[in-house]
Formats: C-alpha cells, sequence, structure tokens
C-alpha cells in the first residue's frame, strides 16, 4: 500500500475515533458536584449557642429586666448572621416591634440572654421590618 493511502486511512480513523469520544462526552451528564464535609466538633462546645435555643428565648437587660423575647435570626448571602431580631414592648403579642443587633452584642449568661440595652432604648430604636416573603 502506497503511504499516502495508509496516511489518509489513518487520518480517517483518528478522525471517528475523535467523533466518536466527542458525542460520548456529549451524551455523558457531568458528575454531581462532590460535597464539602465540614471539620466541626461532634457535641456543641462550650461558649456556642445553637439558633434553636436562641430563638424565642426571653432576652435581659443588665438590670434584669425583660427587654423581650428573640424573634429571629437574619442570615447574609454568605450564610453569615447578619442580625437577631428582638421583639420588644409586646405584652400578650400586641403592640410590640421588632428591634434587630449584632449577635456579637448578646451575651449567653447562667442560661440567660442578656444585652446590655434597657427596654426603653430598644424601644426607641428604629422598628426592623421582617420580610416574610424569604
Amino acid at each position: 500500500m502506497p503511504k499516502t493511502t495508509i496516511a489518509a486511512i489513518a487520518a480517517a480513523v483518528l478522525s471517528l475515533a475523535a467523533s466518536a469520544a466527542q458525542a460520548q462526552a456529549l451524551s455523558v451528564p457531568n458528575p454531581a458536584p462532590q460535597a464539602r464535609l465540614l471539620t466541626v466538633a461532634l457535641t456543641t462546645q462550650t461558649g456556642a449557642m445553637r439558633a434553636s435555643r436562641l430563638i424565642g428565648s426571653t432576652v435581659y437587660d443588665v438590670q434584669n429586666r425583660n427587654i423581650g423575647s428573640v424573634k429571629d435570626i437574619v442570615f447574609d448571602g454568605e450564610g453569615k448572621i447578619q442580625a437577631v431580631v428582638i421583639d420588644v414592648g409586646a405584652f400578650l403579642g400586641v403592640g410590640g416591634k421588632y428591634v434587630a443587633v449584632n449577635l456579637d452584642e448578646i451575651k449567653a449568661d447562667n442560661d440567660r440572654l442578656t444585652l446590655n440595652r434597657s427596654k426603653e432604648q430598644l424601644q426607641a430604636a428604629r422598628s426592623y421590618q421582617l420580610d416574610n416573603r424569604q
């Protein structure tokens, strides 16, 4: 066989193999992304707060007066806590408003949440509007 014929056959075989590989690559869906496992402790650490225990908890001021209760926790788009929303001034669920504070302002002492602000300061603070769509 002449060299040109062998070269032409080899080129045709390579072309068919490349086409078959390309078709196979198009028909196989991309594998699901691998889940990343976080390296965390297997128990709640000392000083850590769980959201399930935080929401609904009563918040006290430094004079041990009931300020209100934690209504919700707001996260930003990156999953970091943006604000803790406290329901202040309500009596039997009427007349209160929501106020947002930073998580680092709330201290957990002896299974109680305390905030270094008075109820009057929180009632005078700007209201926080919870968006119920999210």
